[in-house]
Formats: C-alpha cells, structure tokens, sequence
C-alpha cells in the first residue's frame, strides 16, 4: 500500500512559521548553538536555518556545516562517476531530455560497448560507478540492468576491478529490487524530484513515473526487498526549494522509523540546461546563495548522512559547497550513453543534461589534493556488509572514522601508483604523511602503513580494514 507520509500543508505552516521565527535573533542562535553541540534540530528550527536572510546567521550557518563535515568525514572526497546504459525512456517529464516526445536517436548499451564505457572509466581511476536509465520496461527491462550490473563486475584490469556499482534507475517492484539486491548492488539511488505534489503532477505529463505516491514509496519497496543502502534528493528548481529541504528530511525521518535506517547518501542536484526544455519555464531556479545555504542546513540537519554533488555545478560551486557538507562528487562525467567513448572519438554529444565542470577526472582529483582533501575510492563498507543500520551505528558512534581514513589513504596510495606520475605521488605522499597520525588506533595505524608499503613495492593491492 503506497502510503503519503509528505504531509504538504504541514511543511508550508512550517515554513511560513519560519518567516516570522527569523526575525527572532534569540530563536536562531539557540538554534545554531544546539546545532554545534550537535544536537538533533527540530522541524521548526531547521526551517527557520533555511530562511534566514541574517548574514551574520548564515555566515555561522556555513562554519557549523563546515565544523560537522571536518569531525564526521575529516578531509575524505569519495569519487564516482556515472554511466548511463540506455536512454529510451516512456516518461514525459518537463525537465529532461529523455523525454519521451523528444525526437533523437536513441539507445541502449550492447554489453561489449559497456566492457569499452568501463575500461575507459577504470582508466580515470574510477572503482565506484553509478548506472543511469531511463524508464522503459522493454527497452530497458531490469534483466538488461542486472546483465549490465553482471558485465561490469566481471571485468578485471591490470589495476584492479570496478568494487562497486551504484543503481539509479526508475521506481520499481519489490521483486525487481530484489534482483538488484541479489546482483549485488551498492546503493539504490532515486530522486523524488520535488516532493510538492501539485508541481510534481504539473513537470511530469505522462508515464509510470507520473504517480507520486508509486515513486515516493519507492525506497519502501526496495528496503522490503532487501536493499538497506538507499540514496535520495530532488532536483532544486522545480518548486520552492525550502519545501524540497524539509521534504527530505520528513522522507528520510519516516525511512529511519520504519526501517531504522534513513537515506545512505542524499543528492542535490539543481535545474540546470538540457535539450528539448526552456530553463526559462521554471519560476523556481535557485540562486546559487540560496542553494549553498540549503546545502549546509542539510549538513546540519543530517549529519551523518552522505552528500552528493554532481558536475551540474560549476568548479567555483564545487569548490564551495565540498567546505559545507558534500562528501562525495563525480569527476570526467558523461551524461550521455555511451558519452565516454563518444567523447574520445570526439563524436557529437546528446546528454540528459548539460555538465558545468568539464574537467578531467585527474585534474579534479589533483586540486582535492592540493586543497588538503583526500580523494577516496573506498568501497570496503559495503565489500565488509557495513550497510545500512550497520553503517549508520558506526557512524554515529564516531567509530567509522577507524576504517574510512585507513581506508581512503590506501586506495589514494593503490591509486598514485597506477595512474600517477612522479609528481603526483610526491603529493600523494605528503598528504599520507600528514594524515597517519589521524589514525588513532595503533594496530591498525601499523596496518595500514604496512598495506600501502606493500602497494607501491607491487607486493599486493587492494587492502581495507
């Protein structure tokens, strides 16, 4: 039974409270004073966060996002990297280029030209990749994904393997997700878009993706599955961005009471560009002040949840926002099936969306480095079983900092001397050495300088605690 637990006209009384609450200068600074204590904000004092205009207010605002980041997630970056399989798709929402009226050549992957997609990806570096499709059960049916899924984990490369592949496909049945779940997947990744569901009906035309209720109970159906690892976000443009916040937060609250577990990982992309669409037709595009604001109320609000940011934003916002709580970020993305072999053959393009960093993958990964942040390729927790209420139980007992570090410096190691240059590890090392002592455990201190000795004598490869 598909069940709304967005309740629209309380979060608007909340909001609209907020208003007034903003001009309370004693209400916002208990706020942000519990906040750095961290303790848990209500829905009231979290809305009020979001509409503060006060620069003084925000300014404390970032530094308390930037304070919980630093403690819960030190200076580690996980990379990722999308691949999209297949772009035939019988939606017509308003706001991407796979609409289903949208007249282009489409296609879906044959499993040797995801083998190519993939060696290219693992060249970059890349170990943990994200499939993107869109929706047609024929085209596109889950046992074509769970091949794709199959066909992605069986390569092996001179440098290792693809550890993890993430899933970002559209609201599905409990059995499908329990075929993904016995595939072997990493997280189930889904974007409500817009939790206001008078906007919702209004951007998407037609299509299964046109029932709110069958999409929002999506991560019901998958964590009844099996699936204990799920990402959500919307897209910020849409409707009133605040109303996208605190709908986030009310669907991740009623994830972790039912299944004691919330979102893995929430994504905030915002609107941006893409073929058959007018950027103009969206009253609701967020201004990039208002957006880094949302950003860090969500850090505060969700402190231990990962934060995922795409190269829908430019270097400049990128830069900003990895200090206010993103913890995980793509690098050389494509949009496009098949974009990445497209792209080295130099062919004509044609992606869901227009990326604004079109930065290689190296030259992402080499200014993480040289801003003091550690890029990481881990995938030991869910290699380890460490998911969902597993995960979240270490994490808020500050004890996942014991294999997150460890485990980062070794794939930042694994990964300097399969893809570095001389300079390149140079840093690397500086960085190593700056971040061992960190590691406050002395067994596995020990352990893991034994592990990366080990890694660039070519002894082995591959280590995690």
């Amino acid at each position: 039974m598909n069940e709304n637990f967005i309740d629209q006209k309380y979060i608007e009384e909340i909001l609209k409270e907020a208003n007034s609450v903003c001009a309370d200068n004693a209400f916002i600074i208990n706020s942000l004073d519990k906040a750095q204590c961290g303790e848990t904000l209500t829905h009231k004092e979290i809305a009020s966060l979001l509409k503060t205009e006060n620069p003084d207010h925000i300014k404390r605002i970032f530094e308390i996002a930037g304070d919980i980041k630093k403690r819960i997630y030190g200076n580690r970056i996980v990379m990722f990297a999308p691949l999209y399989v297949s772009d035939f798709c019988v939606n017509r929402c308003a706001y991407c280029s796979f609409n289903h009226n949208n007249n282009f050549n489409r296609r879906k992957l044959s499993m040797d030209e995801i083998r190519e997609e993939v060696k290219i990806l693992e060249m970059m570096g890349h170990k943990r990749l994200a499939i993107e499709a869109g929706e047609n059960d024929n085209e596109c049916p889950i046992d074509y994904i769970i091949e794709c899924i199959k066909t992605i984990y069986d390569m092996k490369f001179e440098n290792g393997e693809i550890r993890r592949v993430n899933v970002n496909i559209a609201a599905t049945t409990i059995e499908n997700y329990r075929k993904l779940k016995e595939a072997g997947i990493g997280t189930y990744i889904l974007f409500q878009e817009t939790y206001h569901e008078p906007t919702y009906n209004r951007v998407h035309f037609s299509g299964p993706k046109k029932d709110f209720l069958w999409h929002l109970n999506a991560f019901d159906r998958a964590q009844d599955a099996g699936i204990d690892d799920v990402g959500g976000g919307v897209l910020f443009g849409l409707a009133d961005p605040y109303f996208d916040a605190m709908g986030l937060l009310l669907h991740n609250e009623h994830l972790e009471k039912k299944y004691n577990t919330g979102f893995h990982t929430i994504s905030v992309p915002r609107l941006c560009p893409a073929a058959g669409m007018n950027i103009n037709d969206f009253p609701n595009l967020t201004d990039d002040d208002t957006f880094a604001k949302i950003v860090a109320c969500l850090r505060i609000a969700v402190p231990f949840t990962g934060m995922i940011l795409s190269t829908r934003e430019n270097h400049e916002m990128r830069k900003k926002l990895l200090h206010l709580g993103i913890s995980q970020i793509s690098a050389g993305s494509s949009t496009e099936v098949g974009g990445y072999t497209k792209r080295n053959n130099k062919e004509k393009l044609n992606p869901q969306f227009y990326v604004n960093d079109e930065r290689s993958a190296t030259s992402i990964i080499s200014e993480l480095m040289d801003d003091s942040y550690i890029p990481s390729f881990c995938t030991a927790c869910y290699r380890e079983g460490r998911t969902g209420d597993r995960f979240m139980s270490l994490a808020k007992s500050g004890q996942i900092g014991n294999v997150c570090l460890p485990n980062a410096l070794m794939t930042l190691c694994e990964y300097s001397m399969d893809y570095g240059d001389d300079e390149f590890r140079k840093k690397t090392d500086i960085i190593i050495k700056n971040e061992i002592p960190q590691i406050k455990n002395e067994t596995i201190r020990k352990k893991t300088i034994e592990n990366m000795e080990k890694i660039r004598s070519g002894e082995g490869r591959d280590f995690f605690i």
